[in-house]
């Protein structure tokens, strides 16, 4: 069903199995959607399937019985509705703090992309019904907590599949709170009864842990771009050595990441009149945070970009059980349990953690005058004037926060469901956490690229390359010179959205997975 006001044109249509990263960065902000039409075909004929199993009475595994450690339990064909909706209602055990909207799109996205794979002997209305939901702007408020990513996110999907039965709720577009059937309604359905499976295959599957893990992902890219323009301003505003940027020293050890990243600080200094005005300076050896921005952001490169393909090949994932094939078998697996997204959300982490470790370390280094050369704190008349100096205690603060926030949720397990799910993989929670890191990171790059503009400023003759110029121009805009102690939380707020925004210089931006 294409929601009665949306276009022909205007909706990125979703083929499953072919979804790819730039389309979920566009299901992330609001994009509408709509479901390639010869997806019905698969979701049919796995229909039938199931259909044909309940008429001939043959006994199969959440189609016709009981689930986890009730698995041996024979349902009758009479009660197979009343089991669906049970099984719903029953999961919807989440608690927490709703889930952001992005993420809720996400998550509605990957839901209908999984179920059209075919595999989940679900009717394409139900998949129609989950892209009207979003595209009307009508999202599901499902609890953020209560999965532990095996059987897949049982509770959370639970919440979500309460509102195709008339049950749960929802958030409007105007910021009201309404029942399931009452947003159903506003799209033109009615509540589901739920057939044989359908509920099971709503509930199975990763895409609350993805949903989570891509957000991540893509708060995360942001970060990354930040940290490189804020180190490059940083470089200038010491008047480092662009040398250890020689793409002969990348080249000599081969990691791709490094490469890249190399290569854009290059591009981004191309040009600068700061660089030439120091040549001989006698600087022998900048300090790490400066000297190793290739090697220690080259290597959360590649880690970001590992994490992009286990999450766009997750987010095309039939990850129901059991799954429903053409020659109509019907085979239980475990492509629910998420532990290739709780990896992915781990590496995610790490990568976040020391993007903003090594961006604190430079805004000290700023601030100690004995190594940048500045102005003690970054400000002039020193003593009455104690410029950024809590600043960094702040942005040190929260890169400690981090390190302990990165500690891998992947190696934790808690056998559920009577020891039948003996084993977890936490991945929700290891996606969730990536929002709190992403944000303390760009309140840390902020911090710097702040400090940068105040140690180019403090030092200003020859201007810097035009693309540093440009994001110099673009700090001034949001935060000013500071030539005497003010009130800082606005400008850390301020930066914080500038380190967290989506619009970067071009050799930036390109290094990212598939680009921008």
């Amino acid at each position: 069903m294409e929601h009665p006001t949306l276009r022909p044109g205007d909706a990125l249509v979703l083929t499953p199995g072919q979804v790819e990263l730039a389309d979920l960065r566009r299901v992330h902000v609001g994009t509408p959607l709509a479901l390639a039409p010869a997806a019905r075909a698969g979701m049919q004929a796995s229909q039938a399937t199931v259909r044909s199993i309940v008429d001939a009475g043959q006994v199969v595994y959440g189609i016709n019985t009981g689930f986890g450690k009730l698995a041996q339990t024979i349902i009758p064909p009479e009660r197979l509705a009343e089991l669906q909706r049970n099984l719903v209602l029953s999961h919807s055990a989440g608690t927490g703090a709703p889930l952001a909207p992005g993420v809720v799109r996400l998550v509605l996205a990957t839901k209908a992309v999984s179920l059209a794979r075919g595999h989940s002997g679900i009717r394409p209305e139900i998949v129609d019904a989950l892209l009207a939901l979003g595209n009307a702007g009508l999202l599901p408020r499902i609890p953020s907590k209560g999965s532990v990513g095996a059987s897949g996110d049982l509770a959370p999907l639970a919440h979500l599949a309460c509102v195709l039965i008339g049950e749960g709720e929802v958030d409007t577009p105007e910021g009201a709170v309404v029942g399931g059937a009452e947003a159903l309604s506003r799209v033109g359905m009615a509540p589901f009864v739920l057939g044989p499976k359908e509920g099971l295959a709503l509930l199975n599957g990763t895409q609350v842990s993805t949903a989570l893990s891509l957000a991540g992902l893509f708060g995360a890219e942001n970060v990354f771009c930040a940290a490189l323009v804020a180190g490059a301003l940083s470089l200038e505003a010491i008047q480092g050595s662009i040398k250890p940027f020689d793409a002969r020293i990348h080249a000599a050890r081969g990691q791709p990441g490094q490469i890249a990243v190399a290569e854009a600080v290059r591009e981004l200094l191309d040009g600068s009149e700061i660089v030439p005005s120091h040549a001989d300076c006698g600087r022998v050896q900048d300090p790490y945070s400066v000297r190793c921005i290739p090697q220690v952001m080259g290597a959360c490169l590649d880690n970001l970009a590992h994490a992009a393909r286990v999450l766009r090949i997750e987010a095309n994932a039939a990850s129901d059980n059991p799954l429903v094939f053409d020659n109509g078998d019907v085979i239980s697996g475990g492509n629910f349990h998420a532990e290739p997204v709780a990896f992915a959300a781990d590496i995610i982490a790490l990568a976040v953690s020391e993007i903003g470790a090594m961006s604190e370390r430079r805004t000290a280094l700023m601030l100690d005058s004995a190594l940048s050369g500045l102005p003690p704190f970054l400000v002039r008349d020193g003593g009455v004037n104690s410029g950024f100096m809590i600043a960094q205690v702040t942005a040190a603060a929260l890169a400690s926060e981090n390190k302990s926030m990165a500690h891998p949720a992947s190696v934790d397990s808690l056998p559920t469901s009577a020891n039948q799910e003996d084993h977890v993989s936490m991945a929700a929670f290891a996606g969730r956490r990536l929002a709190e890191m992403v944000d303390n990171s760009a309140v840390v790059v902020g911090i710097e690229a702040m400090a940068a503009a105040q140690g180019i400023e403090l030092k200003r003759g020859p201007r810097t390359s035009a693309w540093l110029e440009a994001e110099f121009a673009a700090i001034r805009q949001r935060v000013a010179f500071i030539d005497q102690d003010r009130f800082l939380g606005t400008d850390i707020e301020t930066m914080r959205r500038w380190a967290a925004s989506d619009r970067w210089p071009t050799p930036v931006a390109a290094v990212l997975p598939n680009g921008r």
